[in-house]
């Protein structure tokens, strides 16, 4: 995307947030503008398609997955887009499931205008329910939870998907080094500024998540989604049913 493109797109996405105070518009500036995998899975068509589709975001905070689809959409409407470039997914829904209230108070807040396509629920992804859903994207956030919930989360997942549907599953690579090291220090920064406790975490390698995964009836492909940064962040694209 131009750079002229991309400064359209990240303001559109992190506008609706100053109606939901300055923390929640600064902390959506810092995040979409600096994290790649909201860039990348538009430049990869990663949820791109011939027809809409309903996304399910699990751990989604304050909505700014919700926020940038949904902009990306409207901003491919009006020709603001390269024709390098996929065509944005067409957004039917997005819906968040959020542990923390104040996240999904700012969330409702900032996208009340589109609430006919982004809802919110604050909810645990161990217990809650997924609704019905063409794609799911988990970015940051399973290895929270142990390894056996980790497992029923996907199976889960899995369980909402209809076949060809995508998950896209963001984690850090447990042989990564140093730079994994650092992406969990910066994690657990992140999560005390937005108001978590620091809780341990578990981890893979990306062997055993590949693993793991294809266990449950996916296909895997694992594509590094750090660029820009000093983390170990692979971004694992799982499509349920594929050879």
């Amino acid at each position: 995307m131009s750079s002229t493109a991309i400064i359209q797109l990240l303001n559109a996405a992190c506008s609706p947030y100053r109606q939901a105070g300055r923390f929640a518009w600064h902390f959506a500036h810092g995040k979409l503008g600096r994290d790649p995998a909201f860039k990348g899975m538009l430049q990869l068509g990663l949820l791109s398609g011939d027809s809409e589709i309903k996304v399910l975001d699990i751990g989604c905070g304050q909505g700014l997955l919700s926020s940038w689809l949904l902009s990306a959409q409207a901003q491919y409407a009006n020709g603001e887009w390269p024709g390098s470039w996929p065509a944005p997914p067409a957004i039917a829904h997005v819906h968040g499931i959020e542990l923390m209230p104040r996240d999904v108070k700012r969330a409702q807040r900032a996208l009340q205008a589109v609430a006919d396509r982004a809802s919110f629920e604050v909810g645990n992804m161990c217990t809650a329910h997924f609704p019905p859903s063409d794609a799911v994207v988990i970015l940051d956030v399973l290895h929270y939870v142990d390894f056996s919930a980790q497992d029923d989360v996907l199976r889960k997942v899995h369980g909402c998907l209809p076949e060809d549907g995508v998950l896209l599953l963001r984690v850090g690579d447990a042989a990564g080094g140093l730079p994994f090291r650092i992406s969990n220090w910066v994690d657990n920064v992140v999560t005390s500024i937005r108001g978590h406790k620091t809780l341990p975490t578990f981890c893979r390698t990306i062997a055993d998540w590949q693993r793991d995964i294809t266990a449950l009836g996916f296909s895997v492909r694992a594509i590094p989604m750090n660029a820009g940064t000093p983390f170990a962040n692979i971004l694992l694209v799982c499509k349920k049913g594929a050879a």
